[in-house]
C-alpha cells in the first residue's frame, strides 16, 4: 500500500472495489456481523444503500458481495416477522429489522441499514428542494405537507397498509383536500397526498412492508432521533468519500440528486474544518484521465486511458492510502456481474472511465448508468447481461463486448452460479446477445 496525493484511476478503482466487497466478499462471522442479517446491513452500509426499485436487484447487489447470503436472508433482515394478513387496529410489536426499504438517495427506493436512519433521514431532508414539479393548484404547501407526513407516520405505526388503505387513513386524519384527484401520474390522477410519499420515507415516517399477495404494503420503521442536519450532512459526505473517493462536489451532487452549488458549499465548509483533503486524481505519468473530465474523455480504466494532468478531487481527511501494484492489479482482476442500478456503477466516477469505449454506447442509456445489469472485467464495464426466471430455473444471458479468455469464461460461469444461489434458483449461463432493452 502507498500513501499518495497523485491518485490514478486504477488505484481508486481497486480501493473502491475492495471497500464495496467486490474484490473480496464479505463473510458472516466477522466482528459485529454474527448473522446473515447483520452482514446484509453491513454490506448495505458500505454501499451507501442498495437500490431497490426492483427488490431482486437489491437482493443481488447485497448477495453477490457475500459468500452465502440469499434473498431470503435479505428479506429476513427487512421483515423479521410476518405481518398480519390485514391491517391491525392496534399496534403489533415486532422484532426490529436490520434493514429498511425506504426512499433514499435521489428520492428512489433503497435498502438502508436501520441503524443508519438517524443519519440518512437528517441528511436527506437537509438537501435543498429543486424547482416545484406540480402546478400551484396541485402541490401542497409546507404546512399541509407536514400534516400529511405526520398522518402517514401515525397511520402506519405498528401496521402494514396498502396504498389505498393508507390513503383512507390520511384523508381521515387530515381532510378531504388530501384525497383530491389532482396529481398527474401514469395517464391517470392520484390523490394530492401522494406527492409527499417520498418525503415521508425520507423523514422516517414510512417504509415498505412485504407484499400482501400482489399488493405493496407500507409500515413505519422503528422510531429514532435524527442527527442534527448539519452533522448528518457532513458525516454523509465523509462516508461517500470513503466509499467512492476521490470525488468532486459535482460527483457527490450527481449521486445525491442535489444542487451542485449546495454541494460545493458543503465541501468548502468541510475543507475549511480539515475534515476532507484535496488530492490530485488522475496521474499524467499513469496515463489516466482526471476526475474533472465529466464528459467526452476516453479511457480503458484498469491500466490506461486518455492522457491528462491530475485534477483536483477530495478524500476524507487522512484517508489517502491506496493500493499500489501488484496489490492494485490483484484487486482489479476478475469477472463480476452487477444488477440493475447497482450502487457501484451509479456512484463511481468519472463515469467515462468506468464505461470505456463501446461500453458507453451499449451499457448506458442516454448517459444514465444502471438501466442495464453490467458485466465488469478487470474493473471496468465490459458487457451487459439479463436474467429470465422460469420456475426454479434462471437463464442468465451475458453479452461481452469483446472475446473472453477461457479463464474468464470459467469465472463467469461461477458468477452465474452465484446469481442462482442468491436468488435461490438453478442458474444457467448463455453467452450471446441481450435482446431486451434497458430496465427490462
Amino acid at each position: 500500500m502507498r500513501k499518495s496525493t497523485g491518485i490514478t484511476w486504477a488505484a481508486a478503482s481497486a480501493r473502491r472495489l475492495e471497500r464495496q466487497f467486490l474484490a473480496k466478499s464479505a463473510q458472516t462471522g466477522a466482528p459485529g456481523a454474527d448473522t446473515a442479517t447483520d452482514m446484509a446491513a453491513d454490506v448495505a452500509a458500505a454501499m451507501l444503500g442498495a437500490h431497490a426499485q426492483v427488490l431482486s436487484a437489491a437482493e443481488l447487489s447485497i448477495g453477490l458481495r457475500t459468500e452465502n447470503i440469499t434473498r431470503s436472508d435479505v428479506r429476513r433482515a427487512l421483515w423479521p416477522a410476518a405481518p398480519p394478513p390485514a391491517p391491525a387496529s392496534a399496534c403489533v410489536p415486532a422484532p426490529a429489522p436490520s434493514l429498511v426499504k425506504t426512499h433514499g438517495p435521489r428520492g428512489t427506493v433503497h435498502l438502508l441499514p436501520a441503524r443508519d436512519l438517524p443519519l440518512w433521514c437528517a441528511a436527506l431532508t437537509a438537501v435543498p428542494d429543486g424547482p416545484a414539479s406540480f402546478a400551484p393548484d396541485v402541490r401542497l404547501d409546507d404546512e399541509r405537507a407536514g400534516q400529511v407526513v405526520t398522518a402517514i407516520g401515525d397511520a402506519l405505526d405498528g401496521r402494514f397498509l396498502t396504498i389505498d388503505e393508507l390513503g383512507e387513513e390520511v384523508v381521515a386524519r387530515t381532510g378531504p383536500w388530501a384525497g383530491d384527484l389532482v396529481m398527474p401520474a401514469f395517464q391517470t390522477l392520484w390523490p394530492r397526498w401522494r406527492q409527499v410519499l417520498h418525503r415521508a420515507g425520507q423523514c422516517g415516517a414510512l417504509s415498505f412492508g412485504p407484499h400482501r399477495g400482489r399488493r405493496v404494503t407500507y409500515t413505519r420503521p422503528p422510531r429514532f432521533t435524527p442527527l442534527p442536519p448539519e452533522e448528518a450532512t457532513r458525516l454523509l459526505v465523509r462516508r461517500y468519500l470513503r466509499a467512492y473517493g476521490p470525488a468532486t462536489p459535482r460527483h457527490f451532487a450527481r449521486w445525491l440528486a442535489a444542487p451542485p452549488g449546495w454541494a460545493r458549499d458543503v465541501f468548502a465548509g468541510l475543507a475549511r474544518e480539515g475534515e476532507i483533503e484535496e488530492v490530485a486524481f488522475g496521474d499524467p505519468g499513469g496515463g489516466e484521465a482526471g476526475a474533472g473530465a465529466d464528459a467526452g474523455a476516453e479511457g480503458s480504466g484498469g491500466s490506461g486511458g486518455a492522457g491528462g494532468a491530475g485534477t483536483s478531487a477530495w478524500v476524507a481527511a487522512g484517508d489517502t492510502v491506496f493500493p499500489d501494484a501488484p496489490e492494485r492489479d490483484e484487486l482489479l482482476r476478475g469477472v463480476r456481474l452487477l444488477p440493475y442500478f447497482d450502487a457501484y456503477v451509479i456512484a463511481a466516477q468519472p463515469r467515462e472511465l468506468l464505461f470505456p469505449g463501446a461500453a458507453r454506447e451499449r451499457a448506458l442509456a442516454g448517459g444514465q448508468a444502471g438501466n442495464f445489469p453490467v458485466l465488469m472485467v478487470d474493473g471496468t464495464v465490459a458487457g451487459v447481461w439479463h436474467q429470465l426466471r422460469r420456475g426454479r430455473r434462471t437463464t442468465v444471458t451475458v453479452e461481452p463486448l469483446s472475446r473472453l479468455t477461457a479463464r474468464q469464461e470459467r469465472e463467469l460461469a461461477a458468477r452465474v452460479e452465484q446469481v442462482g444461489r442468491v436468488l435461490e434458483t438453478r442458474a444457467e449461463l448463455v453467452i450471446g446477445e441481450v435482446s431486451v432493452g434497458p430496465h427490462a
